[in-house]
C-alpha cells in the first residue's frame, strides 16, 4: 500500500493504517525527540504524546502544504521544544547537575567492585571542598528524602538553618561543576 493511501485511511481514522504509520516513522520521530530533550525515556514519551496527538487530529493534514512525515516531524519537533522550554524541565536539569553527585562515593551500600568500576575521580572533585555539614544537609534531602523540616528535626537545628545551608550547599556544587565542567 503506498503513503497517499495510507495517510487517507489515516485520517479515515483507520487503526490498521495509523498502526502501519507508527511502526513506519516511530524511531525517527523519537530519534528527532531525543536530539532535542537528550533523555531517552522522556524522547518515548514526547513521541508517544506525538502520536496521540496526530490521531486525534489526523483531519487537520492537509497534502498540499507538504509531506506527511514533514507535518508528524514538525508537531514532534515543537513538542519537544515546548517540553524544554518548560519550567518543570529546567527546574529538574538544574537540579541534576549538583544533587545527582552527593553521596555516590560514601553510599553504604555500595560494593567495593562497583566502586572500583567507575572513575570517581570527577565526583571527587566536585564535593572536595563542601563543608561535612553540605553532605550532611544534601544528603538527607535528595538522597534519603527527608523533607527540610524532618531533616532540622533531626539534625536537632532550626529550620531556617536548614534551608540556608541548603541553599548555600546548592550553589556551591553548582560552582563546582560550572568550574569542572569548563
Amino acid at each position: 500500500m503506498d503513503l497517499d493511501t495510507l495517510v487517507v485511511r489515516f485520517q479515515k481514522k483507520d487503526i490498521l493504517a495509523f498502526e502501519k504509520l507508527y511502526d513506519m516513522y516511530w524511531e525517527n520521530i523519537c530519534g528527532v525527540v531525543h536530539t532535542i530533550v537528550k533523555d531517552k525515556g522522556l524522547a518515548e514519551e514526547i513521541s508517544q504524546d506525538v502520536f496521540a496527538k496526530i490521531w486525534n487530529n489526523s483531519d487537520s493534514y492537509n497534502p498540499s502544504k507538504g509531506r506527511f512525515f514533514t507535518w508528524i516531524l514538525n508537531i514532534a519537533r515543537n513538542a519537544a521544544i515546548d517540553k524544554v522550554r518548560s519550567k518543570s524541565f529546567k527546574d529538574q536539569k538544574k537540579n541534576l547537575s549538583a544533587d545527582y553527585f552527593v553521596g555516590i562515593l560514601n553510599r553504604p551500600d555500595s560494593t567495593e567492585e562497583s566502586k572500583e568500576e567507575i572513575d570517581t575521580s570527577a565526583l571527587k572533585k566536585l564535593v572536595l571542598n563542601l563543608k561535612e555539614k553540605c553532605l550532611e544537609i544534601i544528603e538527607m534531602l535528595y538522597f534519603k528524602g527527608y523533607t527540610q523540616t524532618e531533616a532540622s528535626q533531626e539534625l536537632d537545628i532550626p529550620l531556617g538553618t536548614v534551608k540556608t545551608r541548603n541553599r548555600s550547599c546548592i550553589s556551591q556544587l553548582r560552582k563546582n561543576v560550572t568550574l569542572e565542567w569548563k
